[in-house]
């Protein structure tokens, strides 16, 4: 597999923090995310993050901390417009939704909703975007069964 992109693609999210470290603190505790890398410059500070070692599609989603916005709260998903993270077991949405209650950061209770959305909650970062946990929704199923290898 090469590392050159041979066509367009969907490569990445941007959201503005008012606390870089904080907001990686909260996406690597709370979803799957992982630093990838970070960067530094006279205009402030980035970070992307992704699943681990997501080689073959990878997506990122990346932080941005602006020097002259430090310590502002930032958020700009909310109160429906979020970030979704799919989980493989409907207890995996009620844990996240225990550690985020703990953690005060619990947007939307656990419940059950019509298909396709599926058994879901949400969370809110540091800066007050919305991140959605979902079991059932079955979109990382679906694209690979529409899209997989033999159709």
């Amino acid at each position: 597999m090469g590392t050159a992109l041979t066509q367009a693609r969907w490569t990445h999210v941007a959201l503005p923090t008012g606390d870089l470290d904080r907001a990686i603190e909260f996406y690597t505790t709370l979803t799957p995310l992982v630093v990838v890398e970070r960067f530094q410059d006279a205009a402030g500070e980035s970070a992307w993050l992704s699943n681990d070692r997501q080689v073959e599609t990878p997506f990122v989603l990346v932080l941005v901390s602006f020097a002259e916005d430090r310590g502002g709260r930032l958020g700009l998903l909310a109160p429906f417009a979020h970030l979704g993270v799919e989980v493989p077991r409907r207890e995996d949405v009620d844990a996240l939704a225990d550690r985020a209650r703990e953690l005060g950061c619990l947007h939307w209770e656990p419940r059950d909703m019509p298909g396709p959305v599926g058994y879901i909650c949400a969370l809110k970062d540091p800066d007050g975007n919305v991140v959605e946990i979902s079991h059932g929704q079955k979109v990382f199923e679906t694209v690979r069964r529409l899209w997989g290898e033999g159709s």
